[in-house]
């Protein structure tokens, strides 16, 4: 007897469910991250900014290593700061420095990278050689990757912030940030300054405070005092004690130390100047927010078609002769309940400028300068009486 089989059932895959599954397949080799236009990676790149970031940004693809080059927004942040008095026998002896640095605002100093890690290494391939510390005729700007802080015994070779920028072929806003202001001053006590420089300085304005005295220390005693201080302030005549007990003395070395501190500044930026013509703005700035070195695209095309004027006494920009305005306030309070003693306010021209301006009593500028709060202490202080005062060049 035979027996019937039945034929095993074939499986049948239906050509609408092939297409979808060769799709499939076909799509997932593709890179949606490919079809980014450019102009949109720059517009990421850009916000970003930070060089370190970027340098990191350049290892990813080939296509962000042809792409970081035209970013036009681009921050420097110094870790670390070594004057050219120092050797490189070690790492400590670098961060031991960057403590003292404030004292040392007059001598050139070399800005170094720290922590950077191998993505670095990228861009130091792609913005140049390197540098011997050893080897440099003077004192300069320099950047260290890890490899090289690896290299300290031995001899530290480092990348000045002019390599590491070299190929930033669009730069149109660089901000490069130092790790601490160079003016060392005690705990407590204000010190503020924004300068401006062409080929040589524009303006400057500087406020500064004996002490600054916060809400939650501010104790009933010390009320009354305010009190008494402010029923005495004759709407901004200076007190005879403050020629006495060293208080003008004191504004006049702040005064120095900050045209001095700038000026060493904008001597140390003639390079990267001069390598980016395409810079509509470029800022000198400290993370301790004491001093802010400012240039537009007009300032920056005059110190390329005006060399600046060196001091013969230090690497740092020549200060012209100046005409300077004070205010003093011995007690002043701020909206916010915050209290400056001996509040004082400084600006200052070059004599020459002082004397083609027509308004010379124009101090507009003046009350804009710096930021909340301080910039509603400088509105209040220029409406009262004002000092003037001439300094020699130095």
């Amino acid at each position: 007897m035979s027996s019937l089989r039945a034929d095993p059932p074939t499986s049948k895959i239906h050509p609408e469910a092939e297409a979808t599954a060769s799709c499939f397949c076909s799509s997932s080799k593709i890179d949606h991250f490919d079809r980014l236009p450019d102009s949109l990676l720059l517009l990421v790149f850009n916000k970003i900014g930070d060089v370190k970031a970027l340098g990191r940004c350049c290892v990813v693809s080939r296509r962000f290593h042809s792409l970081v080059p035209q970013v036009d927004n681009v921050v420097v942040r110094v870790d670390c700061v070594i004057s050219d008095d120092d050797t490189p026998s070690s790492s400590s002896s670098i961060k031991s420095h960057s403590s003292s640095s404030s004292s040392g605002f007059s001598s050139i100093f070399r800005l170094v990278f720290g922590g950077i890690s191998k993505p670095f290494q990228a861009l130091s391939q792609m913005f140049g050689p390197k540098v011997n510390s050893r080897n440099g005729n003077g004192p300069s700007l320099s950047v260290a990757t890890d490899d090289d802080m690896e290299l300290d015994q031995a001899g530290v070779t480092h990348h000045s912030p002019t390599q590491v920028l070299k190929n930033f072929n669009e730069i149109r806003f660089l901000r490069i940030e130092l790790p601490s202001g160079e003016l060392g001053i005690d705990d407590g006590v204000l010190l503020k300054w924004r300068a401006d420089f062409g080929s040589t300085l524009d303006n400057c304005v500087i406020l500064g405070a004996a002490s600054v005295i916060t809400n939650n220390k501010i104790s009933s005693a010390m009320q009354q005092e305010n009190a008494a201080a402010a029923d005495d302030d004759d709407n901004g005549s200076i007190p005879e004690s403050f020629y006495t007990n060293g208080g003008l003395k004191l504004r006049v070395v702040w005064t120095i130390s900050s045209l001095i501190a700038a000026s060493a500044r904008h001597y140390l930026l003639q390079p990267i100047i001069a390598e980016h013509k395409t810079l509509d703005s470029l800022v000198l700035a400290d993370a301790d927010g004491q001093g802010v070195l400012c240039m537009n695209r007009e300032q920056l095309e005059e110190l390329r078609v005006k060399p600046l004027s060196a001091s013969s006494a230090s690497k740092r920009t020549l200060v012209p002769a100046l005409n300077m305005r004070l205010w003093y306030a011995p007690h002043l309070e701020l909206p916010d309940g915050v209290v400056l003693k001996g509040a004082t306010l400084v600006a200052i021209r070059p004599s020459e400028q002082a004397a083609t301006k027509k308004d010379v009593s124009d101090v507009s500028w003046v009350s804009t300068t710096f930021e909340e709060p301080y910039g509603t202490a400088a509105k209040m202080l220029v409406k009262r009486r004002t000092y003037c005062l001439e300094m020699n060049s130095f």
